[in-house]
Order: structure tokens, then C-alpha cells, then sequence
């Protein structure tokens, strides 16, 4: 049974759960409301699946490659990040390879990226918002009406009003379950497959004619040449996103192991590698892009001051994690007082 609670109004203090895009956008939001917020995250930064991975001098975007731009809210957004130089339009040529034949995509879709990184926009949100790395919260509790959150190795991080969960829909649905069984199953409804990304350099160019593909009948689902995106270092860098079939069979594989199998995919589906890796190395994203996000933009629930966001609500790109993330926030913001 759902516990319940008669504290009404905004809250005063609010947790975050998750320094992903959806998260921040979130914290952001209420934090420009004049809300006290803390963000907390397991990894050593922000950005979630917008991170940017580094090696010597190179980069990757080895989570979201790109992003388009559809609802007129998101898009103030992006022009103001567009006006700080945060983002900026990919030129490059995008392909699809089919069986060993290639055809360049005709679109005129316009596809942005964060500068210098896909994680630029995370950063820029963070910036000066109370955040706490390095902490994965194992459990909230609820006491009296506030709620307590605590860390794997049981530390007690203190006392909120209201708590938000931008977690994976899966990791949200465990957090749910114990206090709020109805937000649980509507978590725990999507499915989010795995994706197994690749990060290769090369010691030459490669000739393919594409610098971003869409992959069909292979063991890869995309591929792109990181550096023809604006602001990233020179050098022949690319990511390899594995196809959720093939991740989800090969979940458990060696990161080297799942590198090298993919490397080959991708010399077949471009008929051929001019150059050899220089360095090559492998992210399992346990928890990818949902094919059937839910309808609505978050879950809530307003006597509990109870919610959860990210791209598995409302829709399942970049635009639709922000969304979830304001949504959210706004659900907050709305309580009567």
C-alpha cells in the first residue's frame, strides 16, 4: 500500500536522483524557482547517457549521438545554448548501410550536438546547482512527511521535502517499489534494452563517404565519425552503437571482447577499413533507448511529493529526457498551497 502523507505546498527542499539531462533539467527548474535542490549521481560527473568520454587526446559521444529539435519550449532552450556556444548544427554526411550497400540520406533534418561534447549541455545545467557524485542511492525511506535517502554503504543523506527519480526506468522502478508500488509498475511497464558502444581510433582516415550511418542487418544499429562533429579534436575517432539484439545477447561480454567482435561488424558493413584501430575500447549501457516510452511526461504523485522523469516518459530522444525533467518540475511547482 502507497504510504500518504497531508503535507501540501511546494516543497522547500528537493532530491534529485540523477545528473542526467532529464534530472538537471529538472533541478534547474526548480532551483530557478528559488527551491533548495540537491542532485545526486553514482558517476564522477554529469551527463548521464549525454556523457563524453576522453582517452589521451581523443573524445567520444558514446551515448546520445545527436539531437533534433521538434517542441517550441525545448527550442528556446537550444537557441539560448546555440547563443553560448554550448551547441551547434552537424553538417556531416549521414548514410544507410544495408547489406554492404551504402545510400546517403536525403534529409533535411537538422541534427545538433553539445560543444565541445554532448555533455556540455549537462554541464552548463550543473553549473552551480548543489550536486553529490559518486553516491548511488539504494533506498528512500519515508519519515513522518519528509523523506530520507541512503547510499549503498548505508549512509544517511539527509532529509526532503519531495524526491525526483531520473533514473532508468528499470533502476526507478526499484527505488519505487517500496513506497510507491503504483509508480513502480508503471516504471517497470518499459522496457529499456541495452546498448554495447564502441570507441575506436584509427591511424588514417577512412574513406567511406559517411560520417554518420544508420546500420541495417548487422550487429551494429549506427556509427559515426566523432571528430566531424563541430568543436572535437582532430583525429580519426568513432563510435559504434551495438544493435539492442545484439547487446542484450552479448550483454555479459568482455569489453575488449565486445569491441573487437563490433570492429569486425563494422568493417563488413563498410565493405572494408583502410586503417587499423589505435586505440580501441568498449561502454556497456546496461539501460538504452526505450522502443515503447509511456505517454505521459513523468509520474507523480502530488501526497507523496513523489516523482520520476526521463526519456522512458513522454518520448525517447534528448528533447523528450529535457521535457520529462521540466515536467516534472513543474509538477512540483503547481502543488496548491
Amino acid at each position: 500500500m502507497a504510504i500518504q502523507s497531508a503535507r501540501k505546498g511546494i516543497p522547500e527542499t528537493v532530491a534529485v536522483i540523477g545528473a542526467g539531462l532529464s534530472g538537471l533539467a529538472c533541478a534547474r527548474t526548480l532551483a530557478d524557482h528559488g527551491v533548495r535542490v540537491r542532485v545526486f549521481d553514482k558517476a564522477r560527473g554529469a551527463g548521464g547517457r549525454m556523457s563524453t568520454r576522453r582517452a589521451e587526446k581523443w573524445q567520444f559521444d558514446h551515448g546520445a549521438q545527436y539531437f533534433t529539435v521538434r517542441d517550441p519550449v525545448f527550442a528556446r532552450h537550444v537557441e539560448s545554448w546555440r547563443r553560448d556556444g554550448l551547441v551547434a548544427s552537424w553538417q556531416g554526411t549521414i548514410a544507410v548501410l544495408d547489406s554492404g550497400n551504402m545510400v546517403i540520406k536525403g534529409d533535411d533534418t537538422e541534427r545538433n550536438v553539445g560543444v565541445p561534447g554532448m555533455n556540455a549541455i549537462c554541464r552548463h545545467l550543473a553549473a552551480d546547482l548543489d550536486t553529490v557524485y559518486e553516491n548511488r542511492i539504494c533506498a528512500l525511506e519515508r519519515t513522518g512527511d519528509r523523506w530520507r535517502l541512503t547510499t549503498d554503504p548505508g549512509a544517511d543523506l539527509g532529509l526532503f521535502d519531495a524526491v525526483v527519480i531520473s533514473a532508468p526506468a528499470p533502476q526507478a522502478a526499484a527505488l519505487l517499489q517500496e513506497v510507491a508500488p503504483n509508480l513502480a509498475a508503471r516504471a517497470a511497464f518499459v522496457e529499456m534494452p541495452p546498448c554495447w558502444a564502441v570507441m575506436a581510433v584509427f591511424t588514417g582516415r577512412l574513406q567511406l563517404g559517411f560520417d554518420g550511418a544508420f546500420v541495417h542487418k548487422s550487429p551494429l544499429s549506427w556509427v559515426a565519425r566523432n571528430g566531424s562533429k563541430p568543436g572535437r579534436p582532430d583525429g580519426e575517432a568513432w563510435v559504434l552503437h551495438a544493435s539492442p539484439e545484439w547487446s542484450r545477447e552479448n550483454l555479459e561480454l568482455d569489453r575488449i571482447e565486445a569491441a573487437q567482435r563490433l570492429l569486425e561488424a563494422f568493417a563488413v558493413a563498410a565493405g572494408g577499413l583502410e586503417a587499423a584501430p589505435l586505440h580501441l575500447d568498449a561502454h556497456r549501457w546496461r539501460f538504452a533507448l526505450p522502443p515503447d516510452p509511456l505517454a505521459e511526461p513523468c509520474l507523480f504523485d502530488a501526497d507523496l511529493r513523489l516523482a520520476a522523469c526521463g526519456d522512458w516518459c513522454g518520448g525517447p530522444r534528448v528533447e523528450g529526457a529535457f521535457l520529462s525533467g521540466v515536467a516534472a518540475a513543474g509538477r512540483l511547482l503547481a502543488l496548491p498551497r
